[in-house]
C-alpha cells in the first residue's frame, strides 16, 4: 500500500522559504499524481497545487502562483513543494495526496492516499 510522509514544515518569518517533501513508499511515484493541500486555521482544506505523474506543467491556486513550485524526483520517490516569499496567510497544515493512475489532476475526493500533514507557520 502506498504511504506518503510529509516533512519540511516549520516556523519561518514572512518572505522566507521552505521546501516540503512528500516521500512515497510501497509504490513507485512515477504512476502517481500528487496533490498538495493546505488547511489554514478555521478554514476548509484547499488544493493549492497538483503535479501529474509525468511532471507536466503543475497547476497552482492563484494565491500561490509565482511563489510555490511543485516538482518530483522519481529516483528518490519523492515530490516537493518549494515555497518562497511566504506570507502569514500561508500558515496551515500542508498535506500531500496521491492519485493512482491519473494523467490529470483528480478532484480532491478522488485522491487515494494522504500523508499525515506538516505544520507551516509564517510569522509577520
Amino acid at each position: 500500500q502506498l504511504q506518503l510522509v510529509e516533512s519540511g514544515g516549520g516556523l519561518v518569518q514572512a518572505e522566507g522559504s521552505l521546501r516540503l517533501s512528500c516521500a512515497a513508499s510501497g509504490f513507485a511515484l512515477d504512476h502517481i499524481t500528487i496533490g498538495w493541500f493546505r488547511q489554514a486555521p478555521g478554514k476548509e482544506r484547499e488544493e493549492i497545487s497538483c503535479i501529474n505523474y509525468s511532471g507536466d506543467t503543475p497547476t497552482y491556486v492563484d494565491s500561490v502562483k509565482g511563489r510555490f513550485t511543485a516538482s518530483r524526483d522519481h529516483a528518490k520517490n519523492t515530490a516537493y513543494l518549494q515555497m518562497t516569499s511566504l506570507k502569514p496567510e500561508d500558515t496551515g497544515v500542508y498535506f500531500c495526496a496521491g492519485g493512482l493512475g491519473w494523467e490529470t489532476c483528480p478532484k480532491p475526493e478522488q485522491y487515494d492516499f494522504w500523508g499525515q500533514g506538516t505544520q507551516v507557520t509564517v510569522s509577520s
